[in-house]
């Protein structure tokens, strides 16, 4: 990519958001002397609450109170209780059927659930960083305790400390002078501004650093040179900086030893020759998300890079590439049209995956001669072949192209268009992934170039016909899936694809097939997934098959090697009796086709194997499930089943999916059966009656059923009217009884208990000496001696 990459007439403009950080709480303790000192103390202890860390260093208390630690705990406290106590109230006044009791346990447990988060989380606090230490490395982590400064009471042969998600804004000189051992420091997501220039100079082990996430756009320069006593330096994460490329370029000087460098998420919009100039060891860049729209030599010297990723940018094309020694490239997400290799290069390209997926691509891209790709990624692009365009006499069609160096220090690149040559060496990829294009057919013998094609994928393209044949198709071929076109013909013949012995996955479904090859899926042999749902092709016996002409529907009978079958939404209406004979499927998917009668004996022979079953929006009405005892996914959505089939109660199933019926219960040992053999079940949608929810209650007391879609089942009252099934109360169902009044003293009493719990609180921490006070005054009396 060098200096021949594209270069557009005027630049691109943009804005960029930078994204608001939160400061922290900084305050400040000194060592005061005399009586001043004393009595700014004593105030100081009234504002802090005299809160203090029992058995942590002075030191370590320091840190932790310049983060704002004392109040904020407190005052969080105060703040959630009065909500756990005011909304629950609001919250029944507003929901009259709500019983007392059921509001006293919610407040009380949800009070409970905070309080004892908040005090893990003091006490986690007042513990300090957690050190460790294995055979090889000792381990600070101190990520999330809000501190504003590097600790100083940490082991001092620390070798990785991790300050991560904290407040510290400015690393000083000596901020890390106690740890000369250190080879790894993070502190990202810090709102770091300032990095002083010997920051690092008693740490020149460090061999990894993350500053991920903060603003160091702010003082670059000082940070720069802070940077130059790290020699040893091989990891570096500078993402989220708000940098730009005449910063990096400053940052990056002199850092010879550098081998992986993170830029992504910062605000570059141009690189040239001078902006990685001395990284002369980087074997991994990543400069996604920023907002790229020129490259002009930036990468020549960079002779060890292997992985390179560009993705999320605004590149417009990559011309004239030249990388030889790069194994990876990811150039996806952004506005590429072309790319188009120096041809004039006879050097063996080390690319082995190559993503361009997600541009503009309208050509397939012009690969070099020699190369090792493996991975060719070029889904939702616009690619389609052009070749006969060329052949074509009577359209007005050029059929060159030329690309124009706008510096003028290079010479200009002229392609012809139609040209297949141009395509390179694509004998050894194995995964072609050409989704979402816009490809009609593919030039004759392109896909026999590539002989050890495994995955081909197509779908969402514009084919028309597909041709299962050895001669058309790599005899190498595992997956091909060609789902979402225009298909309307599939040919094959049965000498010639059994030569397709490897083709296990087969996916076509989304076109508009609507007649096969003859026994077109019992020639491939090793077959064992097929998707041919919403096409317009039924289900027929062998015998009413011939062996010359393409039929209106597939046999499925005696496929050994087929294992999943989805033939959903192709309007089949009849499925004849032991149409599966002799297929030992485990997943099968008949799911919308409304008008399918299924009979007892339609699926016979399947009781041994099936263990995934799809009839959602079939009209079952009933069935008798108990033969299939191997079931572990059963979809019977979107049907028109009354009452649960009893058959279920002896199947150990994974997945039930109910939704959708006209169920109006479940009987209660109905309910107690499938909560003790079913693990996952979705009943939403159904017509349950309100006052027959004992079901409900039994999923919900359940521990080994989830139940996922329970708090949005409804049911329907005695009015006709849905209500929210978790919110209502057997009291309408016309056997109301009279509440004691003990529950409404007892919530009246837990109320005044709550705000009385507050007061003492806030006195103990704002007003200490108060109380003590107000008690001394009352009830001390003067002894006589």
């Amino acid at each position: 990519m060098s200096k021949h990459l594209f270069r557009p007439k005027e630049p691109v403009k943009g804005t960029v958001s930078r994204r608001e950080r939160g400061n922290g709480v900084q305050g400040i303790v000194q060592l005061r002397g005399g009586r001043k000192a004393a009595q700014q103390d004593k105030q100081d202890d009234l504002i802090m609450g005299k809160f203090k860390l029992s058995g942590c260093s002075g030191k370590k208390n320091s840190v932790l109170l310049q983060s704002g630690y004392g109040k904020m705990p407190v005052l969080t406290i105060l703040f959630t209780h009065l909500y756990f106590i005011l909304m629950p109230v609001l919250w029944a006044l507003s929901n009259s059927h709500i019983h007392p009791c059921t509001l006293l346990l919610l407040n009380w447990v949800e009070l409970a659930t905070y309080c004892l988060y908040a005090t893990f989380d003091i006490l986690r606090r007042k513990k300090g960083c957690v050190t460790s230490t294995n055979k090889t490395r000792r381990t600070a982590l101190c990520n999330s305790y809000r501190l504003s400064s590097v600790p100083s009471d940490l082991p001092q042969q620390t070798e990785e400390l991790f300050l991560n998600e904290n407040f510290v804004l400015t690393l000083q000189n000596d901020s890390l002078a106690r740890y000369p051992s250190l080879r790894l420091f993070s502190c990202a997501s810090n709102g770091l501004k300032a990095v002083e220039e010997k920051a690092f100079s008693n740490s020149p082990l460090i061999e990894s650093l993350n500053l991920a996430n903060n603003e160091l756009h702010n003082g670059h320069k000082q940070f720069g040179q802070s940077l130059r006593s790290l020699t040893r330096l091989r990891t570096l994460d500078l993402c989220s900086n708000g940098l730009t490329e005449d910063m990096v370029s400053d940052l990056l000087q002199n850092l010879t030893s550098l081998e992986v460098l993170y830029l992504s998420g910062n605000i570059m919009l141009r690189l040239d020759e001078s902006t990685f100039r001395d990284l002369h060891q980087l074997k991994e860049l990543n400069l996604e998300r920023n907002l790229l729209f020129e490259i002009d030599g930036a990468f020549d010297h960079l002779k060890k890079l292997q992985r390179l990723n560009l993705a999320f940018n605004s590149l417009p094309c990559l011309v004239k590439f030249e990388m030889t020694h790069l194994a990876v490239l990811n150039a996806s997400h952004n506005l590429i049209e072309w790319f188009i290799t120096n041809t004039d290069l006879t050097e063996i390209f080390q690319l082995e995956t190559l993503d361009l997926s997600n541009n503009e691509l309208l050509f397939f891209p012009f690969l070099p001669i020699h190369n090792r790709i493996r991975s060719l990624l070029l889904s939702n692009n616009n690619i389609n072949f052009y070749s006969h365009l060329a052949v074509n006499s009577s359209l007005n069609w050029t059929s060159n192209v030329e690309f124009y160096n706008m510096g003028g220090n290079t010479s200009n690149i002229t392609a012809d268009l139609w040209d297949d040559s141009l395509h390179g060496d694509i004998s050894s990829v194995e995964l072609l992934d050409l989704s979402g294009n816009q490809v009609r057919y593919f030039p004759e013998g392109f896909l026999q170039k590539m002989p050890h094609l495994y995955w081909l994928r197509l779908r969402r393209n514009c084919l028309e016909s597909l041709n299962l044949t050895a001669e058309a198709l790599p005899a190498t071929l595992y997956e091909l899936d060609v789902s979402n076109n225009r298909l309307t013909e599939l040919h094959a013949q049965s000498s010639s694809a059994s030569d397709l012995n490897n083709l296990t996955y087969l996916n076509l479904s989304l076109n508009d097939i609507q007649r096969l090859p003859p026994r077109v899926f019992a020639t491939l042999p090793s077959l064992s997934t097929v998707d041919i749902s919403y096409n317009t092709v039924g289900i027929c016996h062998s015998r009413e098959v011939n062996d010359y002409s393409s039929s209106a529907c597939a046999v499925w009978a005696n496929h050994s090697s087929l294992k999943q079958l989805y033939i959903a939404g192709c309007n089949i209406q009849n499925l004849p009796p032991w149409v599966f004979v002799g297929t030992l499927l485990t997943h099968l998917d008949l799911s919308n086709n409304p008008d399918l009668f299924i009979e007892q004996d339609c699926l016979s022979g399947l009781s041994r194997t099936l263990q995934h079953l799809g009839l959602s929006n079939t009209g079952l009405q009933n069935f008798d499930f108990s033969p299939y005892r191997h079931l572990k996914f059963l979809n019977i959505s979107h049907n028109l089943i009354l009452e649960l089939p009893k058959s279920l109660m002896a199947l150990n199933l994974k997945l039930l999916d109910l939704r959708n019926n006209i169920l109006s219960t479940i009987q209660s040992e109905h309910a107690i059966a499938l909560a003790e053999r079913v693990q996952i079940v979705y009943v939403n949608g159904n017509t349950f009656n309100c006052c027959q929810l004992e079901w409900y209650r039994t999923f919900e007391e359940s521990k080994g059923l989830h139940a996922m879609d329970l708090s949005e089942v409804t049911c329907i009252d005695l009015h006709h009217q849905r209500r929210k099934a978790m919110l209502f109360d057997s009291v309408h169902c016309g056997h109301r009884t009279e509440e004691s009044i003990f529950w409404y003293i007892l919530l009246f009493l837990s109320v005044c208990l709550s705000l009385v719990g507050i007061f003492v609180i806030y006195f103990l921490t704002y007003r200490p000496k108060l109380l003590p006070r107000a008690i001394k005054k009352k009830c001390w009396r003067p002894t006589p001696y």
